[in-house]
């Protein structure tokens, strides 16, 4: 999800590759076999501190010359405390006493603006995505800005592996949209053509990607990456992994 920046235990078991229901494991014998994958993207397929590290530099740049030290370590203490609670630009600017409407305005759009060039996928995804996709059909689901989210898969050099992509933010409602509302999840399935325990979700935040597909009855796979990896587990997880490619794995094994 792409951050708001203005104001405004993992085990697998080994059964007959299925998906399990209820609170069993993947693979657990009882289930239906595995029809679809919907991906998170930030810090699921990739780490997002690549990509905000990469934005907060060319915000403090775009700030005028005596303030750009000061603001871009402003910028990472402000995200480090989380990276959604908003008005990160402008509180990074208070901290530094730079704070004026005009110029904080002025950097949110760098940020909004901002395309990455570059964001290496975390090790292992390539290969195993591509293998999946060779077997089923896979979306992303993601939140944030529409066209910094396809920016953001395209610099991964993933794209190609995953050609459906549903930014929740073009849904109606907008950011009311954002996971955990089913609206991501119900498209994703339809252009998986899967019902919701045909589907494997797999993402790294409890209290969205876990909770908004486990409500739906859709088995998630949970990645401890990144920004929310201390988070505790939501609860209805199929599975938690310490990596994306371990979560994969589980997928492969369920197909």
């Amino acid at each position: 999800m792409t951050p708001t920046a203005d104001s405004g235990a993992g085990d697998v078991s080994s059964g007959a590759g299925v998906v399990g229901s209820g609170a069993g494991a993947v693979g657990s014998g009882a289930g239906v076999r595995c029809r679809g994958v919907l991906l998170d993207l930030d810090d699921t397929l990739y780490p997002q501190a690549q990509f905000l590290a990469a934005a907060w530099d060319a915000v403090a740049q775009a700030a005028p010359a005596a303030l750009r030290p000061a603001l871009r370590a402003a910028l990472a203490e402000v995200c480090a405390q989380g990276s959604d609670r908003g008005r990160i630009v402008d509180r990074a600017l208070e901290r530094v006493g730079g704070y004026e409407a005009r110029t904080a305005a002025e950097l949110v759009d760098v940020f909004r603006e901002f395309r990455p060039v570059r964001l290496d996928p975390y090790p292992g995804v390539a290969d195993r995505l591509a293998r999946l996709a060779a077997a089923v059909p896979l979306v992303v689901l993601t939140d944030g800005n529409p066209a910094q989210q396809r920016a953001k898969l395209a610099a991964t050099g993933l794209a190609p592996l995953l050609p459906h992509v549903v930014c929740t933010d073009e849904l109606p409602g907008g950011r009311a949209a954002r996971k955990p509302a089913p609206d991501g999840f119900r498209q994703a399935l339809a252009l998986l053509g899967c019902a919701p325990g045909e589907a494997l979700m797999v993402g790294d935040r409890p209290d969205k990607d876990v909770a908004g597909a486990a409500r739906l009855g859709i088995p998630v796979l949970r990645v401890r990456q990144g920004e929310y990896r201390q988070k505790a587990d939501h609860g209805s997880e199929s599975a938690s992994f310490g990596t994306v490619a371990e979560a994969l794995d589980a997928v492969r094994e369920a197909l």
